[in-house]
């Protein structure tokens, strides 16, 4: 890990690093993919023989992705989980990540606790710090991610077929919700839980490789995820059913039926796995079956009522 210096900080950034960002106990648990890890220019790591890497990438912005008044733990633990939902959504073992870090100055109490949460997931999840940046300028956490598939076996947004089966790794909603009722005060719940705290579905991932045609996590939302599922398989479309949509009542309880269709649909921030399976192959338990894949293009529901309606494939949007 390198970083620029900076004025007025208790530490020199070498001695930020080596306090917050060295965590021996991790490496020394790690094979010896690992050879170099932080404090020299780069990491030096052995890929698995046999292995495909899987690399992905996500900045964090304070007050975008993660309210300002988020606990540092948490920000720690969300900006590490939503690269590992990525890395689970292509059936890959996490190995190792980078960690660039933008502070407005430095805050050890803020650090101590950010660091804290971050290597928890990463000890639950077995990852490795193995280098990074710090830098002064407005809080923006980015993280660079490692995993690694055997080769070809990679899960992908591009293979669903018609007639393939589309399914849920839980139940949506969670996450947008959880965002509005932080809005409003509210600190306590399971909603306030998942959005503070999502768990990657690395175990699902793994075992959804040479099963599922297609896979993609849901950052955006389950219809504008599911729209990057069927474009990238062709322009394909589906059919989702009404009847079938998982509903946590302790989740959205407070919400009425439209609200809840609209959070199930179009939430993001839900860190599940979407995913679609050939016709007659057992569904991974806890998982929901929703609907169909179909030739025509679009997005259609059914409804409880046995009327179809046509639904718009929006969700989150970073630009618009």
């Amino acid at each position: 890990m390198t970083s620029a210096s900076s004025p007025d900080k208790p530490l020199d950034e070498f001695s930020l690093i080596r306090r917050y960002f060295h965590h021996a106990a991790r490496l020394a648990g790690q094979d010896a993919s690992v050879v170099l890890g932080p404090g020299d220019d780069a990491a030096l790591l052995t890929p698995p023989a046999g292995h495909q890497l899987v690399m992905t990438q996500d900045t964090s912005l304070e007050g975008r992705h993660f309210p300002d008044d988020m606990a540092a733990s948490d920000v720690g633990y969300r900006c590490l989980a939503v690269n590992l939902s990525d890395l689970a959504a292509m059936g890959a073992t996490p190995l190792w990540f980078l960690l660039s870090l933008t502070l407005p100055e430095v805050n050890e109490a803020w650090l101590a606790d950010f660091s804290r949460g971050m290597f928890e997931l990463a000890d639950a999840s077995g990852i490795a710090l193995v280098g990074g940046d710090i830098t002064r300028g407005p809080l923006a956490i980015s993280i660079q991610a490692t995993g690694a598939v055997p080769a070809g076996q990679a899960l992908l947004r591009s293979g669903a077929r018609v007639g393939d089966v589309i399914c849920l790794g839980g139940v949506t909603g969670a996450g947008l919700h959880g965002l509005h009722l932080w809005q409003q005060g509210v600190r306590q719940g399971p909603a306030i839980a998942h959005f503070r705290r999502p768990q990657p579905q690395l175990a699902l991932g793994l075992a959804l490789r040479g099963v599922a045609t297609a896979c993609i996590d849901l950052s955006d939302g389950l219809l504008a995820d599911l729209n990057h599922v069927l474009m990238a398989s062709g322009g394909l479309g589906a059919r989702l059913e009404e009847a079938c949509l998982p509903l946590d009542a302790a989740i959205l309880r407070d919400c009425p039926h439209d609200e809840q269709r609209r959070l199930q649909l179009q939430g993001g921030d839900d860190y599940l796995l979407l995913f679609t399976l050939p016709q007659g192959v057992k569904l991974p338990e806890a998982c929901f079956a929703i609907g169909r894949v179909e030739e025509q293009s679009g997005i259609r529901l059914l409804t409880s009522a046995g009327e179809i309606r046509q639904l718009e494939a929006r969700g989150w949007q970073h630009f618009g």
